[in-house]
């Protein structure tokens, strides 16, 4: 159980490593050199690696939800969850998750245009690989290696960080939350777990898939601690479909809006919207575990200061699974302890990557 190999950390191309300096990640200089980031298509690998690869779920954990907030219906549902993917039962014995997977990603002109991500890819299509371990319940770890280039994000259960070679390592604002990909049918622990408190919203056909669909929405207080006063939180909210037939997770779809305004200028809305479609479910040690799966994401910007009006940028993913392993021997807490930088380096100006302009 090895670390991917070392890689080259360099920037991806020299135009955009001029604010690569840690003391300059400031919002300033983020406004004045990277605003239009998203839409240039020299950055489409940044892009890329930075929106798809290892985003955080909306909502932290809870290990006990509170009472009033659990519905009938919504316990309904992951109880159903939890007996079709047999976790229970693994309650208390799996201690940790080790997963081995590839990625296929690419920048695309139309959703959907194309399930083999190149005849439909705007840009290059880039195949790449990751490894996650996980502890429970909130310690994780992810390498995603794509196109050459490498992102680390971590959480040692105080703290969410994540190093990319254009970034250097910086942590997540707000509470910790678990990894999103960690919650796309790879862990059914944790889907039982942050959706036990989700709100019921009725039934939804999807892919042919008739679902009941459960809903989570990230608190204001959490909304306030991811924003500073240049971009606000205003909303980030996911929705889970569980298929009435199998009881499985089958679809993820969550969206999330940040008002963006510095000093005398007009504000900018940013609205980024991930659908993952999850299948291939096998047993594993006794319990159920997705196997493959695609995500789709629209990033759109509009405001009232835009010439050009609207402008979206969409991008896919194909994943798919090679292994699958718990209780991996000689992981310890030692394996999660974030870089030196994100202990000791500007709490004042942390990053959050699920903004856009942190890309």
């Amino acid at each position: 159980m090895s670390r991917l190999a070392p890689l080259s950390e360099e920037p991806i191309n020299e135009e955009d490593s001029a604010s690569c300096s840690k003391k300059g990640l400031s919002w300033k200089n983020w406004l004045k050199t990277h605003l239009s980031l998203v839409f240039n298509k020299k950055s489409d690998l940044k892009i890329l690696l930075s929106v798809l690869g290892c985003p955080l779920f909306p909502v932290s954990i809870l290990s006990e939800p509170p009472i009033n907030e659990v519905s009938s219906s919504a316990q309904y549902i992951i109880q159903h969850f939890t007996a079709a993917t047999g976790c229970r039962k693994s309650e208390g014995r799996i201690k940790n998750i080790f997963v081995t997977g590839k990625v296929t990603m690419a920048m695309v002109d139309e959703l959907g245009a194309t399930a083999g991500l190149v005849a439909g890819a705007a840009g290059v299509a880039q195949k790449g690989c990751f490894v996650m371990w996980q502890m429970i319940p909130n310690k994780w770890l992810i390498e995603l290696v794509l196109g050459g280039h490498k992102v680390v994000a971590g959480s040692d259960g105080n703290v969410a960080w994540r190093h990319t070679p254009w970034l250097g390592a910086h942590a997540a604002k707000g509470g910790v939350r678990p990894l999103r990909r960690a919650l796309q049918g790879l862990d059914p622990m944790a889907i039982s777990a942050v959706f036990s408190s989700a709100q019921y919203m009725g039934e939804k056909r999807i892919s042919g898939t008739d679902c009941f669909v459960l809903k989570l929405s990230t608190d204001q207080v959490d909304l306030a601690d991811r924003s500073d006063n240049t971009a606000e939180m205003i909303k980030h909210v996911i929705f889970g479909y569980f298929s009435q037939r199998s009881g499985l997770l089958v679809f993820l779809e969550d969206s999330y809006l940040t008002r963006i305004q510095s000093p005398g200028t007009y504000p900018t809305y940013w609205e980024t919207t991930m659908a993952t479609k999850i299948e291939d479910y096998r047993i594993v040690e006794g319990v159920m575990i997705a196997h493959s799966g695609q995500s789709s994401v629209i990033i759109t910007r509009f405001g009232d200061n835009l010439k050009a009006g609207l402008s979206v940028t969409r991008m896919e993913e194909i994943w798919t699974i090679d292994d699958v392993a718990f209780n991996v021997p000689g992981l310890s807490l030692d394996c999660f302890i974030p870089p030196k930088e994100v202990q000791k380096d500007y709490p004042e100006e942390n990053l959050d990557w699920q903004s856009p302009l942190h890309r």
